[in-house]
């Protein structure tokens, strides 16, 4: 197909004010039916595709992002006619969280540098002491290894509210706004990940339940409206992380009927790199396990089927 002629590939993941304004322009002027009218519903879940995890300049940037991106966009592009619905999450921090450096320190008073690992043997031997929610932290990194989650890492800042690494890439934004206007179907933004005490990779639901806070338990409500779709694409970034939470979730709450409705567009996520864990392995290991129970992954340039 022609893509939109605000559309520049060679822009993907540079800083700009997205052009709105023409996006919807083009979209109003598509010849494609609008959402309501589908008869088979497909939900697209865009996950963390923010600037400070795609730039270059981003601070917790994920090599191979910016392909992925201008993959997921163009995706976008051919396939607004049958897109029925977008949603897109944004991972959303504040300075002092439990896995930022502001959250702990050594026996000197130092604070960990970004990618140290923190095992409950450390904080029990007192290398690493919190600075805050001292039983919660130690019960914390206690539920995270006996739930056979990740080993708690520290991580540079990263989305935090109000800052530009926080905001859709702008190409994105591009196509999600000539989705909304082509198909009369407008966006859900999710924010996740504001609660101090714990990670929250899967948009579903936190690494650790906070009970009694907004968005500190599961998001039945969410999982119940994609299980009404006839079939639900999965992209973002990171493969390892916010992308395998987010579907290691719905795996745990979607019936087999439901998860044969999924499919992940492996050619648009990458993983976090880091010096000694391989965290790609991890993540293909895990996927390939779902593959054994219904779950798909295809690349973009498959049909939508």
């Amino acid at each position: 197909m022609t893509f939109p002629e605000y559309y520049t590939p060679n822009r993907v993941g540079l800083p700009y004010i997205p052009e709105t304004r023409a996006a919807v322009d083009a979209g109003q002027d598509a010849l494609v039916s609008p959402a309501s009218e589908d008869r088979r519903r497909i939900y697209l879940l865009l996950v963390d595709m923010q600037v400070d995890f795609i730039h270059r300049d981003g601070t917790l940037t994920v090599p191979g992002a910016i392909a992925d991106t201008r993959r997921t966009v163009e995706w976008i592009y051919r396939n607004t006619g049958q897109i029925t619905q977008i949603g897109a999450s944004l991972d959303s921090h504040v300075p002092i969280q439990i896995f930022f450096p502001t959250w702990w320190v050594d026996k000197d008073g130092k604070h960990p540098d970004p990618y140290t690992a923190i095992p409950l043997e450390d904080v029990q031997a007192g290398i690493w002491n919190p600075l805050y929610e001292r039983e919660w932290s130690l019960d914390y990194v206690e539920t995270l290894e006996r739930n056979a989650k990740k080993t708690l890492m520290i991580w540079p800042y990263h989305t935090l509210i109000g800052t530009p690494g926080h905001t859709l890439v702008p190409a994105l934004y591009e196509a999600i706004a000539y989705h909304t206007a082509a198909r009369k179907s407008q966006p859900t933004i999710y924010s996740k990940g504001s609660i101090a005490k714990t990670e929250h990779y899967s948009i579903m639901e936190p690494e650790v339940k906070v009970r009694g806070e907004a968005q500190g338990d599961v998001n039945e409500a969410f999982l119940d409206e994609l299980s009404t779709y006839d079939l639900i694409y999965v992209a973002g970034q990171a493969k390892s992380h916010c992308v395998l939470e987010t579907i290691s979730s719905m795996m745990r709450h979607f019936p087999r009927e439901t998860i044969q409705k999924m499919r992940v567009l492996q050619d648009a996520m990458s993983p976090v790199p880091h010096p000694e864990i391989d965290f790609d392995a991890l993540a293909d290991a895990t996927f390939e396990r779902f593959q054994e129970i219904g779950l798909a992954m295809v690349d973009t340039s498959a049909d939508l089927a």
